[in-house]
């Protein structure tokens, strides 16, 4: 079953919540470096599909720097990384070159793939309700099913308690 969220239900931005066992919605999107990327790409492997505000603010580079240092051990265990935000191709390219990050950074503008997941809708911002980017991460297995979902997650530790989960 599939739930479809419109710009025009004015009535709930209560944003959809992908569970566990569901299908990720696949997505095609453009990466730091101009090319195509989908999650169907990545059939047959296991990989972490991670939302993110913006690209070079505090919280989001500790994020992807934390899955930057880890990216080693994840594939080790047969997992990719996969970020995505809605920044333009040339705040990606320049977030990646500025901390030497190592997957790729992919460009969601129209907010699209951001919604699919749940991942844009409204949350809580120093005390203020706002609409906005739901820091969340998706472990999506080689079939393309949601493995474990996370949503309003921390930036700070949240990549280790990810790879820890995925050990066992």
């Amino acid at each position: 079953m599939t739930e479809n969220t419109t710009d025009n239900n004015s009535a709930s931005n209560e944003p959809v919540r992908l569970e566990e066992g569901q299908q990720a919605p696949d997505f095609t999107l453009t990466d730091d470096s101009g090319n195509s990327v989908s999650l169907s790409d990545y059939k047959g492997k296991k990989v972490i599909v991670y939302f993110y505000p913006k690209a070079n603010t505090p919280g989001c580079t500790t994020e992807a720097c934390d899955f930057r240092d880890s990216l080693t051990d994840l594939n080790n265990q047969g997992v990719d990384v996969v970020g995505i935000s809605p920044d333009k191709v040339q705040a990606l390219e320049k977030f990646k070159q500025d901390h030497n990050l190592t997957f790729p950074l992919l460009s969601d503008p129209e907010k699209s793939v951001l919604k699919a997941y749940g991942a844009y809708g409204e949350k809580k911002n120093y005390g203020k309700v706002v609409e906005g980017v739901i820091r969340s991460t998706f472990v999506v297995d080689e079939e393309g099913k949601i493995e474990l979902a996370k949503y309003n997650v921390k930036a700070t530790g949240h990549v280790a308690r990810i790879a820890k989960e995925l050990q066992g």
